[in-house]
């Protein structure tokens, strides 16, 4: 099965942050990274940029609207995310327990819907 992990933070902690403190959680994710790869359980993630560089699109009554940043305004933001394959939800909880973010922000994890996630 496969479950999306979405990673949230506060940016404004993570931008407090000195640059060797964010080169540690960096190798962090680089260990968790490579050994959840090598077991299998890692499809795909990536960060994301800031909420700043966002760009919302929304269809209402036929016409396209776009926004500059976020949808809204929240104290975390959406920083990053793994798709993961795991055997059960539970085994899926644990790996994100293990994902960095977890430490300082949230991860919401999420079972996916389609051929590839029975």
């Amino acid at each position: 099965m496969r479950y999306m992990a979405l990673i949230y933070a506060d940016e404004d902690v993570w931008n407090a942050l000195s640059d060797g403190e964010r080169e540690a959680i960096y190798e962090r994710y680089r260990t968790f990274d490579q050994e959840a790869r090598t077991n299998g359980a890692i499809v795909d993630g990536a960060e994301l940029a800031p909420s700043s560089a966002a760009t919302t699109v929304r269809v209402r009554d036929g016409e396209t609207l776009v926004s500059d940043g976020p949808f809204a305004e929240t104290k975390e933001a959406l920083g990053g995310y793994y798709l993961l394959e795991c055997g059960s939800l539970d085994e899926a909880l644990a790996l994100a327990a293990r994902i960095p973010g977890a430490d300082h922000g949230a991860v919401e994890v999420r079972p996916t819907y389609g051929e590839e996630s029975s």
